[in-house]
């Protein structure tokens, strides 16, 4: 009965101890450490120089030029945050892997059927699409989404050359 009482207080103290270090790494890791705040600030100007919308092993990869003893963890964890707080866009359902995007200003994207580019589409004439939308709709809409897919130039190009050679 005693060694059981032991366990219990002994696994008490340990789980008590697990969630306050992870708390407090928690505070730290999104508030307050200037290292990971750096991090991600270079995650965020990172994607803002792409148009290829990285996946996280990308944006890892390069990551690991800036901050070599970077984790992926480290990197998925400040792309959720980044996305979460509307700084980034995370695009799912795209090929798989979630694929993120350093443009927040409402767009629509492309992607290619073939080789699984993604493309941004400058879209202003489609914005009235909400307001369509919302013509039968009770609520209230106040964003969308919208994805295209196809072949991108190349691919078409590639295609229509196949079917060329072909006659």
């Amino acid at each position: 009965m005693i060694i059981v009482i032991e366990q219990i207080i002994t696994a008490t103290i340990l789980n008590s101890y697990d969630k306050s270090f992870a708390s407090k790494q928690g505070r730290e890791e999104y508030h307050g450490d200037t290292e990971i705040q750096r991090q991600r600030e270079s995650i965020k100007e990172f994607l803002r120089t792409r148009t290829d919308h990285p996946t996280a092993d990308v944006v890892y990869e390069n990551m690991k030029l800036i901050y070599p003893n970077i984790s992926l963890g480290t990197v998925y964890r400040n792309l959720s945050l980044l996305a979460d707080l509307g700084e980034i866009k995370k695009l799912s359902s795209f090929a798989g892997a979630d694929h993120f995007d350093g443009r927040t200003e409402r767009h629509c994207h492309f992607m290619c059927i073939r080789c699984e580019r993604i493309i941004d589409l400058e879209s202003e004439g489609i914005h009235h699409i909400m307001d369509l939308a919302g013509e039968n709709f009770k609520g209230k809409i106040t964003d969308y989404s919208a994805r295209f897919f196809g072949l991108c130039e190349d691919c078409l190009k590639e295609t229509e050359g196949n079917s060329d050679s072909s006659k």
